[in-house]
């Protein structure tokens, strides 16, 4: 069984992305519900929530990637 080192590689560069994405998020989310009072709360939150969906994203992307790396189609 042969690993395909080049999407092994594009995979793996996919989950690095995600990992300060894993925890940018859920600081992002607590500093908006921290600012409550805030007129940009609603904003902050968004974009907290936003940011947790890309990194569950580029996780599920890197992951298919490695998978298929180590498969032989």
């Amino acid at each position: 069984m042969a690993t395909n080192k080049e999407l092994l590689s594009k995979g793996v560069k996919y989950l690095s992305g995600s990992v300060p994405l894993l925890f940018l998020g859920p600081a992002v989310i607590y500093n908006a519900f921290m600012n409550k009072g805030n007129v940009w709360h609603y904003l902050v939150l968004a974009i907290g929530i936003i940011v947790c969906l890309a990194a569950m994203f580029l996780m599920y992307l890197g992951l298919k990637t490695i998978v298929r790396s180590l498969s032989d189609d």
